[in-house]
């Protein structure tokens, strides 16, 4: 965007003919701020101590970080391990179905992640890029390891990643990609399947799996355009892992769950939309010893006419995973209700047109995999959770052989050890 310092308008025009909202440059115009502001503390630091200087530290940060990616790796038992995921509908034909296969080499210096068994790219839209799934190798690696190591380039110095260009992970031209690094969680669900049994304390069970909708159309407020990513309806929860429930209502994987929920008042600001619910889903959290996080379940009424819902991912097809006796969490579900009550349950991958103003947007974001097997869990631990609606009593007893008697609120611990007895775990 900027060459020696000056603007290149014709990339500048280039990059904003195919973005609608011209305050989208704003946000252009302060992430190069961030840069100058960043270039001008390195150029300080090297005017104060000379450019050796500010070399040899710098390899030596580097030095450091790798011998503590290295010391990470050397924990890990040398082997290798295969995991594998499946990609769902490519955009293009309905019920097609591609697999992620990694096969995961673990040596004394460095760690190998191999994705040559791959199937080949999708002839519709739902295709990577190299750099975005071996992002989302790093990314998904980093929370497998010591969160104190340092992210620069001795992080990465003892990873390997080799991805066969044709692959769904690193497509050709002409291929179509989107959603930049969407995959993502599928290839985190691959990578966890293959190292969960080989370091199961570092192995979270999978996090609630996406299904998202934009809705776009004109205010008539303002008549201008909007869109809308809604990201208080998209954010499920994150999968168990030994020692800890799975987070409630978190940003996606792809993301380390690091995704802000909207303002309920900028919500009905930004859009023409009526909010009228955003709560815990009781019940989404996937059993275990731990469980896992809760999704949420999200209403508002469309306040534009001709709507346009458009959804991506595809967590209305398989539950989160559980891992080690864990159950899975709960589908994703997006409804529209339009004014008569007409129901239309929207798929992944799905474009809805002329939307009518008045129509509900209902949608349950799914809850993460539990971990270890649900008669683990205390029936102290249960009882809070029903206190918490965070599950229903039904399916305390149901799930976990705890008895909650409902008329008084109380555990009945009697009939909670009847029920449990002959269990083992």
């Amino acid at each position: 965007v900027y060459e020696r310092g000056k603007l290149r308008k014709d990339v500048w025009d280039l990059i904003f003919a195919n973005i609608r909202l011209p305050i989208v440059a704003e946000d252009m115009k302060a992430e190069i701020g961030s840069c100058v502001v960043g270039e001008r503390g390195l150029l300080g630091i090297m005017e104060r101590y000379g450019i050796d200087v500010f070399e040899r530290h710098k390899e030596y940060l580097f030095s450091a970080t790798e011998k503590m990616m290295r010391a990470e790796i050397a924990a890990i038992p040398a082997g290798e391990y295969r995991g594998e995921s499946t990609v769902f509908y490519d955009g293009k034909n309905p019920g097609s179905k591609y697999q992620i296969r990694v096969l995961i080499t673990v040596k004394k210096d460095g760690i190998v992640f191999d994705y040559t068994a791959t199937d080949p790219q999708t002839p519709g839209f739902v295709n990577g890029t190299f750099t975005s799934s071996a992002s989302a190798t790093i990314l998904t690696f980093l929370q497998m390891v010591n969160p104190d190591i340092p992210h620069n380039d001795g992080m990465v110095r003892p990873i390997e990643i080799i991805i066969p260009a044709g692959t769904i992970l690193n497509a050709r031209y002409p291929a179509a990609t989107t959603y930049g690094n969407h995959l993502c969680p599928n290839n985190a669900d691959a990578i966890m399947r293959a190292l969960g049994p080989v370091i199961p304390d570092r192995v979270t069970a999978e996090w609630g799996e996406l299904l998202c909708a934009l809705t776009t159309g004109i205010d008539p407020r303002k008549n201008e355009p909007y869109v809308d990513i809604g990201f208080m309806g998209l954010k499920g929860g994150s999968g168990a892992i030994k020692g800890c429930d799975g987070y409630d209502h978190i940003g996606m994987i792809d993301a380390s769950g690091g995704i802000l929920d909207q303002d309920y008042e900028m919500f009905e600001q930004q859009t023409p939309h009526l909010l009228l619910e955003h709560e815990y889903w009781c019940d989404s959290a996937g059993a275990g010893e731990w469980r896992g996080g809760l999704g949420v379940q999200t209403r508002f009424v469309i306040g534009s006419d001709n709507t346009r819902v458009v959804t991506f991912g595809d967590g209305d097809i398989e539950p989160a995973f559980g891992v080690h006796g864990g159950k899975p969490g709960t589908l994703n579900i997006i409804k529209l209700i339009y004014p008569g009550d007409k129901v239309y349950t929207a798929t992944t991958k799905d474009l809805i047109e002329n939307v009518p103003k008045g129509t509900v947007f209902f949608q349950q974001a799914g809850g993460g995999g539990g971990y270890g097997e649900p008669y683990g869990r205390s029936p102290e631990k249960v009882f809070q959770d029903v206190r918490n609606e965070v599950l229903s009593p039904d399916q305390a007893r149901k799930l976990y052989g705890v008895v909650i008697n409902v008329e008084t609120m109380t555990l009945d611990r009697q009939e909670t050890e009847n029920l449990r007895t002959g269990f083992k775990i």
